[in-house]
């Protein structure tokens, strides 16, 4: 035996055995399941023996929609996450330009205006009056809105006479001029003027990415929307045996362009694979983006964007499906998550078969688009996360009734319709335990609010690590090989320091080991001595 795990509760999301007590591994896969004294015999001289000490280990947990290589740019960019105000945000801006060189451009992200006062949007001028040597763009937390200052709007050679792009919104004040603020589409008005990244810079940001994602006990991840650049340098980490971890990427699409998709997806090529391409329905609720059958409650002429028009939708749903493509469509409010039915539909009827089709998000659903999920065999790929930030202020913004069908994840599951989890990072926090914590107790950090949000859609603590594990793997067609602890099947592990209970004590519990195919890849025991 090559390593053995002993001495606590492991839950292998096996309905046949769902708990032992030790395991152990041969090389790359799990050899046998058992208690700790049959177990234990099977060491032999060279066999490293992990002793849990009563804590729990998982199967390796999936974060199944993320942005890894998102991570790595949020990493080079200057954080400006959960700032109490713009002046505030603004401040921690020139802070940084200080330390740049002039001219050169500063990112930053995290700006959220439903944290300050009044919750209004911020504009150009108080960036100006701080930084104006130099480009500033500044991406909101959901990555849907980006705020500029005067360099950066004439760098995109945003005016008021620019129009505004479909499925985008360029912000003005009363006079018609650019308030600094891009929503959705209109963001890639400046994007397109932005320094390239080098392939250096990429496989930097994602070598980073990649350690704190396995430091977070995330043994796979769903990489959501990439340029095939970024592919590439997966592809050259991979080729080498250096990704630590399983990505299942998918191509950024561009409805616009599907001559892309006329190549099938490639081959894996050890822990990376490109099958899928994810698509944009609608924008997000944050920012008032997310398309909604009927106006917001706090915005009432306005019912959100169409980043992708639904006739275009469907035209690039059935390109995909055609030539083999899995797809994700990002869809947050009721309207959106209708069209992204609408083309699942008409694909499924043109092309009878099991493509996995994704809604990522499913954020807002109206109820008769519950049974259409069913029938659509659709997949909800949700973030447990993303209810716990938006309680503050998403009723007020779709009012008491919609709010029912919203982060309806036990809906979902009563329905019988597959649940995946991720965290949608760097929107979120990368840890998936926050998202289980979510999961269960539909609260914050604090325990607000009593009860639990809606608490009538939280999850047990099996059904939350299944989302994260065997649901995150049927997401991807890998549940013949992942997601659950078996013999003969890889030894992807989540090791913890303690035993793993539905309740706030998950917020202090730590991953001590991530193992992927065998191979320890982080270990917190080594670390911390």
């Amino acid at each position: 035996m090559d390593l053995i795990v002993l001495g606590g509760e492991i839950r292998t999301m096996d309905p046949a055995h769902p708990r032992a007590e030790a395991l152990a591994v041969i090389g790359k896969k799990i050899a046998a399941i058992g208690d700790t004294a049959t177990i234990r015999a099977m060491a032999g001289p060279s066999t490293r023996v992990i002793d849990l000490h009563g804590a729990t280990v998982t199967p390796g947990l999936i974060d199944a929609h993320c942005h890894l290589y998102g991570l790595g740019v949020d990493g080079d960019s200057v954080s400006v996450r959960a700032l109490a105000s713009e002046a505030e945000t603004v401040g921690v801006v020139a802070a940084a330009a200080a330390n740049r060189p002039a001219g050169e451009w500063l990112l930053g992200r995290g700006w959220d205006q439903n944290r300050w006062p009044g919750q209004q949007f911020p504009t150009r001028a108080s960036l100006d009056a701080r930084i104006s040597d130099r480009p500033v763009v500044l991406r909101r937390v959901d990555g849907h809105a980006s705020w500029l200052n005067g360099p950066a709007l004439a760098a995109a050679h945003i005016t008021k006479a620019t129009p505004d792009p479909a499925g985008g919104k360029i912000v003005r004040d009363a006079a018609g001029e650019p308030t600094g603020v891009l929503i959705d589409n209109a963001t890639e008005l400046v994007e397109a003027v932005m320094p390239p990244a080098t392939a250096a810079v990429r496989e930097r940001r994602i070598r980073a990415a990649a350690q704190q994602a396995i430091a977070a006990g995330i043994t796979g991840v769903h990489e959501m929307g990439i340029e095939d650049a970024t592919a590439d340098v997966y592809v050259k980490l991979a080729t080498a045996h250096q990704l630590p971890l399983r990505v299942y990427a998918f191509l950024a699409g561009d409805p616009a362009h599907l001559e892309r998709l006329g190549t099938a997806p490639k081959p894996a090529v050890d822990r990376f694979v490109m099958r899928g391409v994810k698509f944009f329905a609608d924008g997000a609720l944050g920012s008032r983006g997310a398309r909604l059958f009927e106006p917001y409650v706090d915005d009432p002429n306005n019912r959100g964007l169409w980043v992708t028009e639904p006739a275009q939708l469907s035209a690039a749903v059935e390109a995909a499906v055609a030539h083999g493509w899995q797809v994700a469509i990002h869809a947050i409010g009721d309207a959106g998550v209708g069209s992204v039915l609408d083309a699942y539909l008409a694909a499924e009827r043109a092309h009878p078969g099991d493509h996995r089709l994704r809604v990522e998000h499913t954020q807002v659903i109206a109820p008769p688009d519950i049974a259409r999920m069913v029938a659509a065999h659709a997949i909800a790929s949700m973030q447990p996360t993303h209810a716990t930030s938006d309680m503050p202020w998403a009723e007020q913004r779709i009012g008491a009734r919609r709010i029912l069908g919203a982060y309806a994840w036990r809906t979902m599951l009563d329905q019988g319709i597959p649940l995946a989890a991720g965290s949608d990072f760097p929107v979120e926090d990368v840890a998936p335990l926050l998202g289980i914590y979510a999961a269960v107790t539909r609260q914050d950090a604090k325990g607000n609010p009593a009860g639990g949000w809606y608490p009538a859609q939280k999850l047990t603590l099996d059904e939350a690590i299944a989302a994260f594990t065997t649901g995150a793997a049927f997401a991807e067609g890998a549940e013949a090989t992942r997601g659950m602890l078996r013999v003969g099947r890889p030894a992807d592990l989540t090791i913890y320091d303690r035993a793993l209970a539905a309740d706030r004590t998950l917020l202090d519990t730590h991953v001590d080991f991530t193992i992927v195919e065998g191979d320890v890849v982080f270990d917190r025991r080594a670390v911390s001595r």
